[in-house]
Order: C-alpha cells, then sequence, then structure tokens
C-alpha cells in the first residue's frame, strides 16, 4: 500500500484508527469456544463491525504464536478476510541480521502478505534492511509508551541527543517516507512535539490510546502532520469492549467513538 493510498482511506474514512487484534483465547466470548476457530471467528466479527472505520488492523503476533500451528492458521485467515484496501500490520518486533531477517521477511511480508512489521532497531542497518520491499513498510520502534523506555531509549547522548533521537535520525538514511513508520507511544504525547522536528513527514504508529490511557487529543495536536501522519491504535477498549454476545455491536460502538473524535482533531489540526 502506498503513502496516498493510506491518506486517501483516512479522508474517506475521517479516521486514523488502527484497531489491534491481540486476541486472547481466554478472554473471547464463552459462546465461541464451540466454534471449529473461535480466534478467527472472534476476529472475523471485529473486522465486520469495524472495516468501515478502521484504516488499519495489527495482529500483535505472540498471541497467535502461542496457539501452535491452530494459532498461525487463524492468523492466515484473519490476514486474508482483511479487506484488502485496509493496512496490516504484523505486530512482530523483528530485529535479526542477515538470512534471518530475510526469512522473517519472507514469512510476514511474502507469505502472509502484510503490508507492514514492526522491527527494533538495536542491532542497525543490516537487520532492518532486508524488511524494505517495494510496496511494504518498516515500521520501527521509536519511543515506546512502557515503563522501561528509560532504560534504553531515553538515556541521554555525549552529543546532547537521547538514544531515541539518534535512532530516529540515523534511521532515515536506510529508507524513504514512503517505506519507514516509527512506533511512538500515546503516553509519549508531550514528546511528539519534538519528534515531529526530526522525523517531519514520517506516518507514526501510537499505540497507548484506550485502555493505557493516552491522549488522542495530545497526540493529534503535536503528531499530525499535512498527511494526517498517524496510525493510533486500540485493543482492549474496543476488541474487549463487551464479553457476552454483543461484543462486536460494542466494539463498533468504541470505534464510532473514536472516529468521531478523530473526525474533529482532523478537520481542527491537519494542515489546510
Amino acid at each position: 500500500m502506498t503513502r496516498a493510498q493510506l491518506f486517501d482511506q483516512i479522508q474517506r474514512k475521517s479516521s486514523f484508527l488502527c484497531v489491534g487484534l491481540d486476541t486472547d483465547i481466554t478472554k473471547i466470548p464463552e459462546h465461541l469456544l464451540r466454534r471449529k476457530d473461535p480466534i478467527f471467528e472472534f476476529n472475523k466479527q471485529i473486522i465486520d463491525a469495524t472495516a468501515d472505520i478502521a484504516v488499519a488492523y495489527k495482529p500483535n503476533i505472540a498471541f497467535y504464536e502461542a496457539l501452535g500451528a491452530k494459532g498461525w492458521e487463524s492468523l492466515r485467515k484473519t490476514i486474508e478476510y482483511i479487506p484488502k484496501e485496509i493496512f496490516t500490520i504484523a505486530d512482530a518486533k523483528r530485529g535479526d541480521i542477515g538470512n534471518t531477517a530475510n526469512l522473517y521477511a519472507k514469512a510476514f511480508l511474502e507469505q502472509m502478505d502484510f503490508d507492514s512489521i514492526t522491527v527494533a532497531p538495536y542491532m542497525g542497518a543490516d537487520s532492518v534492511e532486508p524488511f524494505l520491499r517495494q510496496d511494504k513498510w518498516v515500521i520501527l520502534l521509536g519511543l515506546t509508551s512502557n515503563s522501561g523506555s528509560g532504560d534504553f531509549q531515553q538515556l541521554e547522548l555525549r552529543s546532547g541527543e537521547k538514544l531515541y533521537e539518534k535512532v530516529l535520525k540515523k534511521s532515515q538514511e536506510w529508507a524513504s517516507t514512503d517505506q519507514m513508520m516509527y512506533v511512538v507511544g500515546a503516553t509519549q504525547a508531550q514528546a511528539l512535539e519534538g519528534i515531529r522536528k526530526i522525523v517531519p513527514d514520517h506516518f507514526l504508529l501510537v499505540p497507548g490510546v484506550g485502555a493505557q490511557g493516552g491522549s488522542l487529543e495530545e497526540v493529534s495536536r503535536f503528531g499530525m502532520n499535512a498527511q494526517c501522519g498517524l496510525l493510533v491504535n486500540a485493543t482492549r477498549s474496543i476488541i474487549y469492549a463487551s464479553s457476552g454476545k454483543d461484543f462486536a455491536q460494542m466494539a463498533r460502538a468504541e470505534a464510532i467513538m473514536l472516529q468521531d473524535e478523530m473526525k474533529e482533531y482532523l478537520e481542527q489540526y491537519l494542515p489546510q
């Protein structure tokens, strides 16, 4: 998917919502457990309820890997079911070198045909380059919102810049704004203003809105650029909005609430 196609979808849907499909077999409604593939059935109904609102879906690969072969099959069916015009993210956080990285890229970007994959930058350029494919995206971990992000990402270097700022600057040498995005946690919204000075034109994947308490207004105010430049992810607040038979309807209601707010911020903060 191209940058223009992604922005077109954002404009048509008045939304920059990414729905996380971190589907936990222990949390899905009990009535689905009688189905042959309860994980896929849950995902299918979530997708049906939100596909006209979401511009991206992001399965966290760990939730499928943990189930072995059945989990991989559920993931495969899920990706095939998502409408082709909707951006897909393999939240795999891979990061290895040489043939290993190349095989990870083949698995997710070729065999499963995801549009993008999340990648850790710690091992440097040769651990990222194998994921750079035509019409595919690398989503590099930039500044995450977990409590341990300060251990390394926010360390101050002798140059006076923080380590995550160095990652943002250096990685722009590896790929264009049509190939690379960055993960920036929603709870780091105050840092977005500085991040936008370093990567003004890149798309940012922003998890942490919803159950994690990140501010959508702050993310939009500090992070939006001329093509929106944001994919804001919400997972638990949407897919687990209800544990009953109305789970899909409640997921849709939560997604619509976010869409309404996003529409307001697109009108307010998108440069005219």
